[in-house]
């Protein structure tokens, strides 16, 4: 089943709200370009604030390295009790350096026009909110916006949003850094889908957790988890860490999707996508393979599901039918052309809203 024909089985569409109703078909070129994310310039490429970054300041540090402790204490609390309760888990927070810059503006240079044209299309149909509760810039409602009057516009009100408003929306992205995704420009292809989610998220302001992951990196390391972007700690420079992404040994699926879906279930977003891109089945020490692997992850899927998140895999390898019958039918996306990728996991989150 081709990726047009799964999104339309699933029924997944725009849903737009009361009052995108009458303010869609009036969204200009000049409010699109408002809207945007400001680390975008006019053409679409990321606006870099300086060539070679200052250092980060001791309290910046500080604060990075307490971030990072905690991440690897959520890790832990989230996989104790289950079959990887005794696996030595590290999660890193990689830097980035000028070199991650150019390779970042060379790969999103060709992206950025189509992410673009496909944000603009959805933005329309967006509820912008300040919360879960409350939508902003309103000619009436029951929360005065001290803040807004300096705008001019008389919307200086916020309402509560109704049960039919469409629905928030977190995204978490998995990337398997396994030793095999080094082959047939499987790589690149990640990393080009990974900065359209981004930038796409960041225009239309959804929250996003990318997450990359690999095993056996030493019998110290046996699972490693790169945390690139975190929707609690959002930074600019996010978007360089991506370029982190690399080819490194084996994969413990079941391990990386429960501490992903577990942060996503405990958000308040009503809507959890969590898409893996994945090129090959699970395969880690010690017998982390074959009928064993594909329970663990499919009783993880069952498990997260029944908390509320969507499951996606988007298959770049030669494993597709391991991949498939891993994840089912409705939860597949066969993608056969790696120049496809990027646009089609943008339309598809887009779909989500």
């Amino acid at each position: 089943m081709d990726n047009d024909s799964l999104e339309e089985e699933k029924g997944v569409s725009l849903k737009k709200s009361a009052d995108s109703e009458e303010s869609s078909s009036q969204v200009s070129e000049e409010d699109f370009t408002d809207m945007e994310s400001s680390d975008t310039g006019e053409n679409g490429s990321p606006r870099y604030h300086q060539a070679n970054p200052e250092p980060m300041l001791e309290d910046a540090k500080q604060q990075e390295r307490e971030f990072r402790k905690q991440l690897n204490r959520n890790a832990r609390e989230i996989v104790s009790g289950t079959i990887h309760d005794k696996v030595k888990l590290i999660v890193h927070r990689p830097a980035y350096d000028e070199g991650h810059q150019q390779e970042y503006a060379s790969l999103s240079k060709g992206l950025m026009p189509v992410v673009r044209e496909i944000a603009k299309k959805t933005l329309p149909l967006l509820e912008h909110e300040v919360s879960s509760d409350f939508t902003r810039n309103r000619y009436y409602g029951s929360k005065f916006q001290a803040d807004s009057v300096a705008y001019r516009d008389y919307r200086y009100f916020a309402k509560k949003r109704p049960p039919t408003e469409s629905p928030s929306l977190i995204v978490g992205l998995r990337v398997d850094e396994s030793a095999s995704m080094s082959a047939f420009g499987r790589l690149e292809a990640a990393k080009r889908a990974v900065i359209a989610v981004y930038e796409f998220c960041q225009i239309c302001q959804i929250p996003i957790l990318i997450n990359g992951d690999t095993a056996d990196v030493s019998r110290l390391e046996q699972m490693s988890i790169f945390a690139y972007t975190d929707y609690e700690r959002p930074d600019a420079g996010d978007r360089f860490r991506l370029m982190g992404i690399q080819a490194r040994s084996n994969n413990r699926d079941g391990m990386a999707l429960r501490i992903m879906a577990e942060r996503l279930a405990a958000s308040s977003q009503q809507t959890k996508l969590l898409i893996s891109i994945s090129d090959g089945q699970p395969k880690a020490m010690d017998n982390y393979t074959g009928s064993y692997a594909v329970t663990d992850m499919q009783q993880t899927i069952e498990e997260y599901e029944r908390k509320g998140v969507t499951f996606l895999a988007a298959a770049i390898g030669q494993d597709k039918d391991v991949i498939s019958e891993i994840y089912g039918d409705e939860r597949f996306l066969d993608i056969t052309n790696l120049q496809e990728l990027p646009a089609k996991l943008v339309r598809i989150i887009a779909r989500y809203l």
